[in-house]
């Protein structure tokens, strides 16, 4: 059996700022570097063995797994890949501008190479990226597994640990909050991708 532990990044300063985030290098507010440390805590309880520790490249997911990793003595990998959907020109500018702005798909359009703005990713380059670090976990050894990445990048992970194609992508959410706990497994001996749990959130004090 392999677990993977999907941690969605915590509260970070765009959030609190109402900044849009992507690939803007927000940091982790006081609430989130609390939270970061409620959320090493409980995986280091549920977990024995020492896990491998991934996270995208960005400042407020690295600050996230920090403790993470620390619980366990290890050092976090950093993949761009677990980065959140790039959001082009809106990026560090507030959501009321992007709001004012953003260009939604037609009713019944092909919402997978939409793009919102200028030089946003579209869903496809984005989960492109995801599906393909996914890829690397399969290949990789055996043992437990903690993937720090963002809010809406973690449709992506989940959806390519389960299988579901690129193609389908376009019209599906998962839905997970700062500082979560999302549990994923692999059963080899059924040959099953699981989704256990969702967006817990019961571990975090703040």
């Amino acid at each position: 059996m392999t677990t993977l532990f999907a941690i969605v990044h915590a509260e970070a300063t765009h959030h609190v700022d109402q900044i849009v985030g992507g690939w803007f290098d927000s940091e982790l507010t006081a609430r989130g570097h609390m939270q970061a440390r409620d959320t090493a805590e409980e995986l280091r309880s549920r977990i024995s063995d020492v896990p491998r520790i991934y996270s995208s490249d960005l400042k407020r997911s690295v600050q996230t797994a920090e403790p993470i990793a620390s619980a366990f003595g290890v050092v976090p990998q950093t993949e761009p890949d677990l980065r959140e959907v790039g959001c082009g020109i809106a990026e560090g500018k507030s959501r009321a501008w992007l709001e004012a702005r953003i260009v939604l798909p037609p009713a019944g359009a092909n919402r997978l190479d939409h793009r919102i703005c200028d030089g946003a990713e579209t869903r496809r380059e984005a989960a492109t990226r995801v599906y393909r670090f996914v890829e690397t976990l399969r290949g990789g050894p055996s043992g437990p597994l903690i993937v720090v990445t963002h809010g809406f990048a973690f449709t992506f992970l989940v959806s390519a640990w389960v299988g579901v194609p690129i193609e389908s992508v376009g019209s599906v959410r998962f839905v997970a909050e700062a500082g979560s706990i999302s549990t994923l497994e692999f059963d080899p001996q059924w040959g099953e991708n699981r989704v256990v749990r969702l967006n817990e959130l019961t571990h975090m004090r703040a």
